[in-house]
């Protein structure tokens, strides 16, 4: 898939933003006023401008209202509404803490709720492509919700539980690779399915359907080469967990901590880059551009 910087930005700070929000809500940390209103800035930030680079990636981003009318059979437009939601909830919240100096528990607790809810919506949307082997798997909305909760925990202060989370993150997503390094192979899916020829014998390509480019391969067809998918896996490693985890454990610091998050973000931007760079469209098998 064509990794388009705004799906990028999108899938990285509103996955940290909702992180941090789910902390919030659970009162971790509890705090009230002036401290307040920062941690809330920092995540309503995250979170809307998020959900606001995610329509700049729209053929026509004025008709993203109408998303929120397919709720039945749409994860696009249930994440909108989860978004709204635990936005609004949250929002309430929020003011009590900041303006009262109070913590309304249940409300709390219900945009903690929500607030998960969104980053699971956000994974189905791609979980839920059989099209596109590497992502249709269990294992996308556990990667979403491991590095959500592993990145608020992070923004949120709470060192125990980010020593936790961040390598458990770590660890899903190394096993999120290995597991759609062989996605393609054991889909079934290969030249001979994906033209219908299959049963004329073997299949291959012999020339192009056509001698340029077109939507399909722009979009659809994004061909990364193993060394360097290779580095950027090891970037993405070190700096979205290793690194992080490393500067937690040393005597705390304001100074090292901006600097955990900073390499925490810089390193899930890498990985969420290979998310889509890496993904292969079974279309590709038509073009010839891929082999299972």
């Amino acid at each position: 898939m064509h990794p388009a910087p705004s799906v990028i930005v999108f899938t990285t700070l509103s996955g940290l933003g909702f992180g941090l929000l789910f902390f919030l809500g659970l009162g971790m940390p509890a705090v009230t006023g002036l401290n307040a209103f920062i941690f809330f800035a920092i995540a309503y930030i995250l979170a809307v401008g998020g959900l606001m680079a995610s329509t700049f990636h729209l053929g026509h981003p004025e008709r993203a209202l109408k998303a929120f009318s397919q709720w039945r059979s749409s994860w696009l437009s249930r994440e909108g509404w989860a978004a709204v939601s635990a936005l609004l909830v949250m929002a309430a919240f929020g003011a009590g803490a900041v303006f009262l100096d109070a913590r309304f528990s249940l409300l709390g607790f219900l945009g903690a709720a929500l607030s998960l809810a969104v980053v699971f919506t956000t994974s189905m949307i791609y979980a839920q492509l059989k099209t596109i082997p590497r992502w249709n798997t269990h294992m996308t909305p556990v990667l979403f919700l491991s590095l959500s909760l592993a990145g608020g925990a992070l923004l949120a202060g709470q060192i125990t539980y980010a020593l936790i989370l961040l390598p458990l993150a770590g660890l899903v997503q190394v096993l999120w690779w290995m597991q759609g390094d062989k996605a393609l192979s054991q889909s079934g899916t290969d030249i001979a399915t994906a033209t219908g020829l299959g049963e004329g014998g073997t299949v291959r390509a012999f020339e192009p359907p056509h001698t340029g480019t077109n939507y399909l391969l722009r979009e659809f067809v994004h061909v990364v080469g193993r060394k360097h998918a290779a580095k950027l896996r090891v970037i993405a490693f070190t700096l979205g967990y290793a690194l992080p985890v490393i500067l937690l454990l040393l005597p705390f610091s304001h100074a090292l901590a901006g600097v955990a998050v900073l390499s925490h973000i810089t390193g899930i931007a890498t990985s969420r880059w290979l998310f889509f760079a890496e993904a292969e469209h079974v279309v590709g098998l038509y073009y010839g551009k891929r082999v299972a």
